[in-house]
């Protein structure tokens, strides 16, 4: 059985260390894409073709040759049909943190894998609810000057201990972080790849709540069919 590579196509910190957590040795292929929403587009056809569209840019870097696993994920707040991406500037943060206030909005997370060399590629999208507590405008100033929102779609990190802006959510709490965690080893598993820690073990070390994943019997890992 051939063992092979996975690249993750994604500069974030975040997704990596999740990769990490779950044991997978990779190397990373920043994809840089232009991500602007095409005319009418719908936030979650919007995330999936960014997925994709990553996994393969992802590809076209390394060229053709010998075989890989591409791992690429994009991840999308939305209010209603609204798309919430990376604020501009801390004025355009706060604005998005204003709307997102005290109330439900979407977040979407597609995970994309594409193998090398036959172009399989197989993607899945995430959509979480998540609930926001009604803070202040002194608390979004307060966190806006720390920098952190300005890399982040919807302004905000679930992760910001010191802003805490969710108050509940419905769905994955690591796909709200950026990579929803079942869905990327369920992804790997239909390509013969295993994922060796336990998805539960991992997202429990970022989210106090339940995990809503649930860990099948493990797989050989990074067996080929």
């Amino acid at each position: 059985m051939e063992t092979i590579p996975i690249i993750l196509a994604s500069g974030s910190q975040r997704r990596q260390r999740f990769l990490q957590e779950l044991g997978l040795d990779f190397s990373v292929v920043v994809a840089d894409i232009d991500e602007t929403p095409l005319p009418g587009e719908h936030p979650g056809a919007m995330t999936w073709r960014l997925a994709e569209e990553k996994a393969r840019e992802a590809a076209r870097r390394i060229g053709a040759g010998a075989s890989r696993i591409i791992v690429a994920s994009d991840t999308t707040v939305a209010l209603g049909d609204v798309i919430y991406g990376k604020p501009v500037d801390a004025a355009d943060a706060v604005r998005m943190l204003a709307d997102l206030r005290n109330g439900p909005h979407q977040v979407i997370s597609a995970v994309s894998v594409l193998r090398l060399p036959d172009d399989r590629q197989t993607t899945r999208i995430n959509t979480t609810t998540v609930f926001m507590r009604d803070y202040s405008d002194a608390e979004i100033a307060a966190y806006v000057a720390t920098d952190d929102p300005l890399d982040k779609a919807g302004a905000y990190a679930i992760q910001a201990q010191d802003f805490a802006c969710v108050a509940a959510l419905e769905g994955c709490h690591a796909s709200v972080m950026g990579l929803p965690l079942a869905d990327l080893r369920d992804l790997l598993a239909e390509f013969g790849v295993g994922v060796p820690v336990p998805v539960a073990a991992v997202c429990g070390l970022f989210n106090t709540l339940a995990c809503c994943a649930r860990d099948p019997a493990p797989l050989s890992i990074y067996r080929l069919h």
